[in-house]
């Protein structure tokens, strides 16, 4: 059994927002996976609270996200973000505040440095750290029951790091890919709670994203909640998973339980599988002996398996002991009858 890695080299620059579902804590499973391609071009489609692209710190990556008012926090970190609106935790301020959030982008002042500053309030401010807006592009989430924040007023410190990076905001399918591009991507889970940009997220995007990222030429990763048919479906791309027991420090009905969560590598296209950090737990596809014969689950294969074990024994027994088999039948009783029939001798 493999130690856990070690958390020594991880980087000190924290996220600076409270992100639902942020996955800082796979940063051990992950790091020994990108230092083999550290000189990579980084990419993630959906980037988030930036958990892991802070904390794998690459040269050059392309950070994608569909909340768009996520990136354009981002884009005024680059340029060096100070907050100078009104922050305190006050419910009275929450609520103007989110209005005049709300009031920006719906007339069209979504990427002003006034709209950035209010999505880093109400991100610290509110509710177990959502991000959610209903189906008018309101954002919707209540006011929070924190006994104290530390609000951040100068952002430089984040200023260096993400100058050497590009932010976009897009469907997966816009996020331009180069040939051996390293992708991380952590779709939003799949539960109910869908209401994460407009539009949500739904089965049919899960499976998109998956397919997308298993047709990438490069070094790919997929997390998702291991629900069954997220299993099922890593299984069938020919991904190799690991189950993982993650922190969920912040839901959407505060429910702070363990989240059963899945890390999922393919197979490499030389041949070569992609080792995952932690090897007990790790489940691999069974591949077929004809690869015409393929089936979506493995039982065909398990039984495949016992038949050739079978055979293999047979070949292996000492010359002239024979097996019963029903083809053998006839030709058995035959010689049992030649031997009664025989006279005896005195």
């Amino acid at each position: 059994m493999q130690s856990q890695p070690s958390q020594q080299n991880l980087e000190l620059l924290k996220p600076p927002l409270k992100w639902a579902g942020g996955k800082r804590w796979l940063l051990p499973y992950l790091q020994p996976l990108w230092e083999k391609y550290r000189d990579r071009h980084y990419v993630e489609p959906f980037c988030g609270g930036l958990g892991i692209a802070l904390g794998l710190a690459p040269k050059a990556a392309l950070l994608n996200d569909a909340n768009p008012h996520l990136i354009n926090f981002y884009n005024h970190l680059q340029r060096g973000l100070r907050l100078t609106i009104k922050a305190e935790n006050s419910e009275e301020t929450f609520y103007r505040h989110r209005e005049r959030f709300n009031h920006l982008i719906t007339n069209g002042k979504s990427a002003s440095a006034e709209t950035a500053q209010l999505f880093y309030y109400l991100n610290r401010t509110g509710y177990n750290g959502l991000c959610r807006f209903n189906r008018s592009g309101q954002f919707n989430v209540p006011f929070g029951q924190h006994k104290t924040i530390n609000y951040l007023k100068d952002f430089d410190r984040y200023r260096k790091l993400l100058s050497r990076w590009t932010f976009s905001s897009g469907d997966l399918t816009s996020v331009p890919l180069k040939e051996g591009d390293f992708v991380y991507a952590d779709p939003p889970y799949d539960v109910e709670f869908t209401t994460y940009s407009a539009g949500g997220f739904s089965w049919a995007d899960q499976e998109r994203t998956a397919e997308w990222i298993a047709a990438h030429d490069g070094p790919v990763v997929l997390s998702n909640q291991a629900t069954p048919r997220i299993v099922m479906l890593y299984k069938q791309l020919g991904f190799k998973l690991k189950y993982l027991e993650g922190p969920r420090r912040i839901s959407c009905n505060g429910d702070r339980t363990a989240a059963r969560e899945v890390l999922a590598c393919p197979f490499s296209r030389t041949g070569i599988r992609e080792r995952l950090p932690l090897a007990p737990l790790l489940v691999v596809p069974l591949r077929p002996r004809h690869p015409t014969r393929a089936t979506s689950t493995n039982r065909h294969f398990e039984r495949e398996r016992s038949i050739q074990s079978r055979d293999r024994t047979r070949q292996r027994r000492a010359p002239g002991r024979r097996s019963i088999h029903p083809a053998g039948f006839p030709k058995v009783a035959s010689l049992l009858l030649r031997f009664a029939d025989a006279p005896q001798q005195a």
